[in-house]
């Protein structure tokens, strides 16, 4: 069988409305108190297994967790206090977790800001890089010894679509000299997938059974995506006017269907990139060729290199062992 037809056969049998049952395994969702994160949640959920909300946020943590409960009976969730933009308080947040062992974290949180000013995180960071990208790098590696612990434990990065026109300038990662923050959030999205893709060399390297996955929403409105009062309400004119790009675009519902096939299905393979079916946009989640310039070994390096000296982490994250 070809690679092709072997993606034509498993798109074709992935129901993304009849998960398979996951009980018994934990999942971590990072920012699953809102947007694609919230729905990764919630599709969770309905498998049966233990889900961690990470959100900085109890009182949005709590009004996400009231939500699935409503819509999943028996749904089995609870929050993790994470603050990805304080890379010194991670360590601290996983103890909490009080597991033995983690089968999948979904590296899914993120700030994308519009305004012109700069701005930091408390490590001195800049702040999109320094959340989306440092802080799941970091994140990483105190859930090491969890993920290892798992049969076949995950760790899925949620990119992005806006990394596609993106390049990395690995002399200015933290935007100093060019900082425009459309293009700082593209490279901070850019880099995670660099990571998600260079980690799972490294994990092969090392014949470890973790997997990494890379997976992006494609183009998630929230014109398109279902109400979940009272997270996400729209108006009447909002759906009127999510309708022309609903044709070529999706709500965050469906744009979370490659992080949870990424999760939950035996046959995705470490290294490999899903999106969106039609043009990367909106659909059902299938493999996809990952952007050209997510090819070059030499700036993943280089960028895991300037990433474990920033984030103050051994080289191996913990993951890198024979298991």
């Amino acid at each position: 069988m070809t690679p092709e037809s072997r993606t034509r056969t498993r798109t074709r049998t992935w129901d993304v409305h009849r998960l398979p049952p996951a009980e018994g395994k934990t999942f971590l969702v990072t920012g699953g108190n809102a947007g694609i994160g919230y729905f990764v949640a919630e599709q969770l959920a309905g498998t049966g297994a233990d889900i961690v909300l990470g959100s900085r946020d109890p009182v949005k943590a709590e009004a996400a967790m009231a939500s699935i409960r409503s819509r999943v009976p028996g749904a089995r969730v609870r929050h993790l206090r994470l603050d990805l933009a304080d890379l010194s308080s991670l360590r601290t947040s996983v103890d909490t977790l009080e597991l033995d062992h983690l089968d999948a974290v979904v590296h899914n949180a993120g700030v994308a800001l519009d305004e012109p000013r700069r701005r930091e995180t408390k490590d001195g960071n800049e702040l999109m890089f320094g959340t989306n990208h440092l802080g799941h790098f970091a994140l990483t590696r105190w859930l090491a010894p969890l993920l290892s612990a798992a049969p076949g434990g995950r760790v899925v990065t949620v990119g992005s679509f806006a990394a596609k026109s993106e390049r990395l300038d690995l002399d200015d990662l933290q935007s100093t000299e060019d900082y425009r923050p459309k293009r700082t959030y593209g490279r901070s999205k850019l880099a995670q997938m660099y990571f998600g893709l260079e980690l799972d060399r490294r994990l092969r390297a090392a014949d470890s059974a973790v997997l990494s996955v890379v997976v992006h929403p494609g183009g998630a409105l929230d014109s398109l995506t279902p109400d979940r009062p009272p997270l996400h309400m729209r108006t009447a004119g909002e759906r009127l006017g999510g309708l022309p790009p609903g044709l070529v675009l999706q709500g965050k519902d469906a744009g979370a269907w490659p992080a949870v096939r990424a999760v939950l299905d035996p046959e995705v393979r470490g290294g490999e990139l899903w999106g969106p079916r039609l043009f990367g946009l909106r659909g059902r989640p299938r493999p996809e060729p990952p952007y050209s310039h997510l090819a070059d070994t030499t700036v993943a390096a280089r960028l895991w290199d300037a990433s474990c000296e920033l984030a103050d982490v051994d080289q191996d994250l913990g993951l890198l062992r024979a298991s």
